[in-house]
């Protein structure tokens, strides 16, 4: 490692793997899901508004439903439109309650979702409905004008990737080469 670091110059090595290093993380795609707690700071409990609760929000793929409550007394149905509108308990699509009072809904599809708690406490407002969409594209950049439209390539699919790649190789060929 000596004879290493003498012949490329003290660190120089790894200030390229490291460069490389932040190249390639650079490219990492943006993990967006987002974790809601429901209810907010009340928790999933009566005297709370959950269509205001839901009210402006966007779900979408890969989101969680976090539910905090009383383990004692409530729990956590999944039902279908007809049992939500009416409160009826009996035959849940799914029943997430684990009996911690801390239950998790990992919203891994896209379709409406309705959630009540049973042994009657529906009635008193405790249920949510939410529609659980894809994760909009992100903003497209401003359209070039006329002029320079003929520069512009058909497919960028791929080019974060190839950009990365090739500045990861230059950085340790690079590196390499001082060795040599």
């Amino acid at each position: 490692m000596e004879v290493l670091r003498t012949r490329v110059g003290g660190s120089g090595l790894l200030v390229a793997v490291a460069a490389a290093v932040v190249v390639l993380l650079a490219s990492v795609p943006e993990v967006s899901a987002t974790r809601w707690t429901v209810g907010g700071n009340m928790g999933w409990t009566t005297n709370v508004n959950y269509s205001t609760w839901a009210q402006g929000k966007h779900f979408y793929y890969d989101d969680w439903l976090f539910f905090v409550y009383d383990r004692n007394q409530m729990n956590v149905l999944e039902v279908n439109k007809t049992d939500y509108e009416n409160c009826i308990s009996d035959h849940p699509l799914h029943n997430f309650t684990t009996g911690a009072g801390r239950d998790v809904v990992h919203l891994n599809v896209t379709r409406p979702y309705y959630f009540i708690s049973g042994k009657g406490f529906c009635y008193g407002g405790m249920k949510l409905a939410i529609h659980v969409e894809h994760l909009p594209p992100p903003p497209s950049a401003l359209p070039m004008n006329e002029k320079s439209s003929a520069l512009r390539s058909t497919y960028t699919g791929h080019t974060p990737f190839v950009l990365t790649a090739v500045f990861a190789i230059a950085a340790v060929f690079e590196a390499f080469s001082r060795v040599w």
